[in-house]
């Protein structure tokens, strides 16, 4: 049997169970932002609103000052002012002093400017005889040096995380020609965004850039199976526009005119997945297949997830305990059934589950089917009401999974589709979920065949080039209404 095509462009204004899959091309495509882990987005985003922030408290202490609702307000305006108004720190990987009093001299310039809002809002109201002068002057003063030594400690940081922070993201490039080194250089100096392991090119390597040449892994043709094989997360495609000659002619032809080019490539020809702008260095890229949860939305979806999460697991847990002492008392065994998955960028994790069938089984791929001699009585009403999958609350909490996300399924069965589905492990640029856009329309249980596989997938890829955090929530409400009357689960 041919692959099906699951990239393939499908019809995206069709009614989705209550749900509209919002065309691609009805919404602005281009995003900011170039993959940075979401720690580091978090920091930078906040970390001068909250150093203000904290030399006030700092300030109002150091004076014996109660920080009563006038200092609460204040903060937050504060907060609100820097936000807007100061440079986000910059972490490239600067020994010395001298970044030190860059940064102060900058921050400070930059901080009157917030002063001077501040003040010009305080006579304005005539609130400033409220304040105590000497705590205001006290935060005027440390607040500079304060954010300079932030600046410097998140560089620290910055250099640290890669080495310390977990799994590393490895990166190639391809096209080893000028760009593609200078873009090396670029990263090499911010090393949170991952480790460049080399470059792919079909030159002779005589020809290539001294400085690349000791890093050549292959050529173009040998990039896929590098990739699979490596485990690579992040591909920068650097091919001159100087390739197509069609283009250097039409250039040439127009350099006799006053006339503005703008290159805009054809972006559209493929299949786009969180398309967006970004910069390294000073130095542009386009994202055309990206995880929707980089940078500050990875933020809100894993803050959301814990929350809910945490919440969720509170109100149930009554409910698990029956569950438990149920399913200890029906049969042998035990209670909680563990599944190797696979998770975030293919990475094996065990999900939990309540026990159902009287078999654990993790290697075999059949599939549980409608009237299953291994399901328990118990496993039956479990699985119809999905109160079997309460126990990935706890997945959630560790991080291996979300609460709305591309389902998981077994090992056995992602060796076998991936095979046969192209895009299949697109699915896993994000965490696995408790429930998705597939469940909520009529994908929930076994998929008998290819073609359902194809549409599960095909659903799975429109949360990814879509989400938002209003989806989440929808489908969430949605599978709660689900549940408690759909009959495909068994």
């Amino acid at each position: 049997m041919s692959a099906i095509q699951a990239t393939r462009h499908s019809p995206r204004q069709e009614k989705i169970a209550g749900l509209h899959a919002t065309s691609v091309h009805s919404r602005t495509w281009v995003r900011s932002g170039a993959g940075e882990p979401p720690a580091i987005a978090l920091i930078k985003e906040h970390l001068n609103s909250a150093v203000v922030t904290g030399a006030l408290v700092l300030a109002a202490a150091i004076h014996d000052l109660r920080f009563n609702g006038l200092y609460v307000a204040l903060a937050v305006i504060a907060y609100v002012v820097t936000f807007k108004f100061t440079s986000r720190p910059r972490l490239e990987r600067i020994d010395g002093a001298e970044i030190w009093w860059r940064d102060l001299r900058h921050m400070t310039v930059e901080w009157s400017c917030v002063i001077a809002m501040l003040l010009m809002a305080g006579f304005l109201l005539k609130v400033t005889s409220l304040f105590s002068r000497g705590a205001i002057l006290t935060w005027f003063v440390m607040t500079p040096i304060a954010l300079a030594a932030a600046h410097a400690a998140i560089r620290r940081f910055a250099g640290w995380l890669p080495r310390h922070g977990g799994t590393q993201r490895r990166q190639v490039i391809v096209g080893a020609n000028r760009v593609g080194c200078e873009l090396a250089s670029h990263l090499a100096e911010e090393p949170w965004l991952g480790t460049v392991e080399g470059f792919f090119d079909d030159r002779r390597i005589e020809r290539l850039p001294r400085e690349c040449r000791p890093k050549l892994l292959g050529r173009f043709r040998d990039l896929p199976e590098y990739a699979r094989q490596h485990q690579v997360h992040v591909i920068y495609v650097c091919m001159p526009m100087s390739k197509h000659p069609r283009i250097r002619d039409l250039l040439d032809g127009l350099a006799d005119t006053t006339a503005s080019i703008y290159f805009v490539p054809d972006l559209f020809a493929f299949d786009l997945m969180q398309a967006r702008f970004g910069e390294i260095g000073g130095m542009p890229l386009v994202a055309v297949r990206e995880t929707p949860f980089c940078g500050m939305t990875g933020v809100l979806k894993r803050a959301s997830d814990i929350v809910l999460a945490a919440v969720a697991l509170l109100v149930a847990a009554p409910v698990m305990i029956a569950i438990a002492i149920r399913i200890w008392q029906s049969s042998p065994g035990p209670i909680l059934y563990r599944q190797r998955r696979y998770g975030l960028d293919g990475r094996e994790f065990v999900v939990y589950k309540f026990r159902t069938m009287t078999v654990c089984e993790d290697d075999n791929i059949r599939q549980a089917t409608r009237d299953d001699p291994r399901v328990t009585p118990v496993g039956r009403f479990l699985r119809r009401t999905s109160l079997d999958e309460l126990p990935q609350l706890l997945n959630v909490l560790a991080g291996t999974m979300s609460l709305v996300g591309p389902r998981p399924h077994a090992v056995a069965h992602n060796e076998h589709y991936r095979k046969l589905v192209s895009g299949y492990m697109l699915r896993h640029k994000v965490r696995p979920g408790i429930t998705g856009l597939a469940q909520v329309n009529g994908l929930r249980g076994e998929t008998a065949n290819l073609e359902k596989m194809y549409q599960r997938v095909q659903f799975d890829l429109e949360y990814l080039k879509n989400w938002s955090l209003g989806l989440d929530i929808r489908i969430l409400l949605r599978t709660v209404s689900i549940v408690l009357r759909d009959r495909s689960a068994f």
